[in-house]
């Protein structure tokens, strides 16, 4: 009789954490989402800009903050000799 309660409570609480997965992965789906629609809109707004005002300078990409990795290529990191 044990195991039986122990195995539906298993079951129960995998049932839980699967129902919990799928509204994590919808939220961040929806920030994903966001985020790029966001970047979107900036280009188109600071293009606008530009037009605008075509003698001002572009502003250079900011950099990342330090600690954060950025892209490094492939190509930088292969081993010479």
């Amino acid at each position: 009789m044990v195991p039986w309660v122990v195995a539906s409570v298993a079951l129960l609480l995998a049932a839980a954490a699967w129902h919990r997965a799928g509204r994590v992965a919808r939220k961040l789906e929806a920030l994903n989402q966001s985020y790029w629609e966001l970047r979107y809109d900036f280009t188109r707004l600071r293009s606008q800009v530009a037009q605008l005002d075509p003698q001002a300078e572009p502003e250079p990409a900011p950099a990342p903050p330090p600690g954060q990795v950025a892209f490094v290529p492939l190509a930088s990191i292969k081993k010479k000799g």
